[in-house]
């Protein structure tokens, strides 16, 4: 019997490629409780980052402070606030309808197309999201 030798696939890959930019979204764990708590805060995805796309960059939540030097007269220095991004298994889409987070699925219509989605809890009908894009 063969043994896979190589890098181990992540166990998040489903929901990776779900969550996209301007989604609500609701941080399910994270934050240190003395510096500043996420979990429970609501926010939108102003960007997805990494080089596998599995952060997020939040709006208004998460901010950190950059220290800058001053490398030429009249360029900036001192501290600015810089958004820190967010690991993906972090976050749960946030449905307004509900006001609660919902896992994403993704489910394809009659004609072929895949559409983004969740299950509503109270019948377990398939509730589609409009994409903006």
């Amino acid at each position: 019997m063969k043994r896979k030798i190589g890098k181990k696939v992540a166990n998040n890959t489903n929901r990776k490629g779900l969550l996209r930019k301007g989604d609500p979204v609701m941080v399910i764990a994270g934050g240190s409780s003395k510096k500043r708590e996420l979990k429970g805060k609501k926010s939108t995805i102003t960007a997805i980052v990494g080089k596998r796309g599995e952060r997020a960059l939040l709006d208004g939540l998460n901010v950190g402070t950059k220290h800058l030097k001053q490398t030429a007269p009249g360029k900036p220095k001192g501290k600015t606030p810089k958004e820190i991004p967010v690991h993906i298994s972090n976050l749960m889409y946030f449905a307004d309808k509900l006001n609660a987070p919902v896992k994403l699925k993704s489910q394809r219509l009659a004609d072929g197309t895949r559409v983004r989605g969740y299950k509503d809890p109270t019948n377990g009908e398939f509730v589609q999201i409009s994409d903006k894009r």
